[in-house]
């Protein structure tokens, strides 16, 4: 029977790395990367192809072929020298690409692996991490490719970020302080457990449209972990339980003795606060034998496995000084993008008392000053509907490199935002007076025009 084709968006990173080792015989892998990997005769496991997932279109190049789809993209490390935004609106912008290229590739199944979210709190109360998870499903069910959700708390297996933080800081530190956020009670799984539910919902059609909490056979709290792997590595360490202990507080100095970045930390911390246990469900029953937190923090630590190399990646030469800037505006009047897209010409003469123009001739726009032209940008009706308007910055002065960046409107989540993100664009300006000016006043300028927007009434 020939094997099903699977592209995973989010190959190199922990769970699509152990995925490809454990399943590469049972699928024909497509594995997405930022870096053009070099071929190797000796890899067999997955073909690697090089994507970037800000295009559509390159995101639609990469699942050519696919029959299913799995997301395990999470808050992308920067590609640009400057990236405006928070992650919050990166993940979203990148989930809407994936389920529009989905969608137009025929993808028959998504598979995303989230994160546990609390049953006994509303969105509004969720830390900014899980309403991040939370719209990402959302988004990526929002083009009719059916999606199979898998919430997750810890995951602990080799090579696993959340596992090696509490081992360093129980091999470092003799005495922790454990804030209240040790303390709330969450449910970590097995790596392999993870791994094979992830595989009995692939293709599963009982668990398409479906939100799934998986979990490991008990619950315990962050406090306990640590206490449990001191036990295992024979270390006396005192644990102290106080009652506050700043977020900002804890994110340093479990970054500092972990030497881990904070922005990876920020989120565990902002989530341990929640009470998250998976709920039972038939998925979960298919695996009774699953691992407590003990057996899965001995096998790491006693019986490590090893993952494969991958390929190595082609060195390649790119601009230095290229920016992207992702802003969410507030759509509350649920506009469409092609009439944002348009107010926005026409709103920006206004705001600045015609100190800066917009000239219009059919597909390009030229904004100026004086006469003298900033940015010409051309419509690109092709890639353009009313859920998005496509400019590509195409000169002007306050462009160096006039053959890549571009300007894009989206409206996401049911209208409920619209997305303002400009792309690849490398200015003129020397870099630190374009970061000192240019790129503050684009930030500045567009919470203006968000606010307009929110109030504005369809005409």
């Amino acid at each position: 029977m020939e094997r099903p084709t699977l592209v995973i968006a989010g190959a190199t990173g922990f769970i699509g790395r152990w995925f490809i080792e454990r399943y590469h015989r049972e699928y024909r892998i497509i594995a997405l990367s930022r870096s053009t990997m070099r071929p190797d005769p000796d890899y067999d496991k997955a073909e690697w192809r090089k994507v970037e997932l800000y295009s559509i279109t390159s995101t639609e190049k990469g699942l050519e072929g696919a029959d299913m789809a799995l997301y395990l993209v999470h808050s992308m490390s920067p590609s640009t020298r400057l990236s405006q935004g928070s992650f919050e609106d990166t993940d979203l912008l990148l989930a809407d690409n994936f389920a529009r290229a989905a969608s137009n590739r025929g993808i028959k199944q998504i598979l995303f692996v989230g994160g546990l979210l609390p049953s006994d709190e509303v969105p509004e109360q969720y830390s900014r991490h899980l309403r991040s998870r939370r719209e990402v499903e959302l988004t990526l069910a929002s083009t009719g490719v059916p999606v199979t959700t898998l919430r997750a708390g810890i995951i602990v297996g080799a090579g696993g970020s959340s596992f090696q933080m509490i081992e360093k800081l129980v091999r470092r530190l003799p005495v922790m302080i454990c804030p209240s956020w040790c303390q709330s009670v969450t449910h970590p799984i097995d790596l392999d457990d993870a791994l094979k539910i992830i595989d009995h919902c692939l293709g599963n059609t009982s668990t398409y449209d479906q939100a799934i909490d998986i979990g490991g056979a008990d619950t315990t709290t962050y406090m306990s972990m640590l206490g449990t792997v001191a036990s295992l590595l024979g270390k006396r360490r005192i644990l102290r339980p106080v009652r506050y202990f700043s977020p900002g507080l804890s994110t340093f100095w479990v970054s500092n003795f972990t030497d881990t970045s904070g922005d990876l930390v920020k989120p565990l911390v902002e989530s341990l606060r929640h009470r998250m246990v998976a709920a039972d469900s038939n998925v979960l029953s298919t695996f009774p034998d699953r691992l407590n937190f003990r057996e899965s923090a001995s096998k790491v630590l006693f019986t490590p496995s090893t993952l494969s190399p991958l390929p190595q990646r082609v060195p390649e030469r790119e601009e230095k000084n290229t920016v992207r800037s992702v802003q969410r505006l507030p759509n509350p009047r649920r506009h469409t993008a092609t009439f944002v897209a348009r107010l926005y010409q026409r709103w920006l003469p206004v705001f600045f008392r015609a100190l800066v123009g917009v000239k219009s001739s059919g597909e390009h726009s030229t904004f100026q000053v004086m006469g003298v032209p900033l940015l010409k940008l051309t419509f690109i009706p092709s890639r353009s509907d009313d859920h998005r308007q496509l400019f590509y910055i195409v000169g002007g002065l306050l462009v160096k490199r006039k053959n890549k960046g571009w300007l894009e409107f989206r409206s996401v989540l049911n209208d409920r935002y619209i997305i303002s993100a400009i792309h690849d664009f490398v200015p003129s300006l020397p870099w630190y007076l374009y970061i000192m000016t240019q790129a503050p006043a684009h930030s500045w300028v567009m919470k203006r025009f968000g606010d307009y927007l929110s109030h504005k009434e369809s005409n």
